[in-house]
């Protein structure tokens, strides 16, 4: 585990093998089973989590009770709700395991701490940071600019593996594609499913 979070840092910054360790030390490993979660809506997000193994969802319900799935995580992608970490509000979304899931979880107060002792982590923060605005971004690009089909083929075209493990209507969902509909889409794709 310390070499897959090691590599996941390394691809932006360079740490010194004592500041990863005194990193490393600040985590708390946590195994969840399969539909467990993360986080609530309405608690505090008291961790940033590291994904080691597993696939995670993050999603709210709307006033009439409907799931919107607004992301998922795979090994070696970090995943939080940002504004209750970091603005110490209630989460706005939950976070669940979909299937055995392991993360690396740090909580608030060791972050901050690990921030202020080295001070190189803050770059790879806010290279987080740059990253998951940009990834926004694209998101609303990609509803605003591409039909369900299109959006459908660009994510079996960017993570076939992904797309092979989250339930069928979970995609549906994050695509905001009915799953009659994705199911149709499937079919024409690859008539074997």
């Amino acid at each position: 585990m310390k070499e897959i979070l090691r590599n996941n840092l390394e691809r932006k910054v360079t740490l010194t093998a004592a500041e990863f360790e005194l990193f490393y030390s600040k985590f708390e490993l946590i195994n969840y089973k399969k539909k467990e979660h993360l986080l609530h809506v309405e608690g505090i997000c008291e961790s940033y989590f590291f994904i080691v193994k597993g696939v995670v969802k993050s999603y709210y319900h709307d006033e009439k009770a409907k799931e919107h799935i607004t992301a998922f995580a795979i090994e070696n992608w970090w995943v939080t709700d940002i504004e209750s970490f970091f603005e110490r509000h209630p989460a706005k979304l939950n976070i669940q395991a979909l299937e055995e899931t392991t993360v690396l979880a740090i909580n608030y107060n060791e972050l901050q701490q690990a921030l202020t002792k080295i001070p190189v982590l803050n770059v790879f923060f806010r290279i987080q940071m740059q990253n998951m605005v940009m990834a926004l971004q694209r998101r609303h690009h990609f509803y605003m600019k591409l039909n369900g089909k299109e959006r459908y083929d660009f994510l079996v075209k960017t993570l076939p593996d992904f797309v092979q493990r989250v339930p069928q209507y979970m995609l549906a969902s994050y695509l905001e594609l009915t799953p009659e509909y994705l199911s149709e889409l499937r079919k024409k794709s690859n008539p074997h499913f």
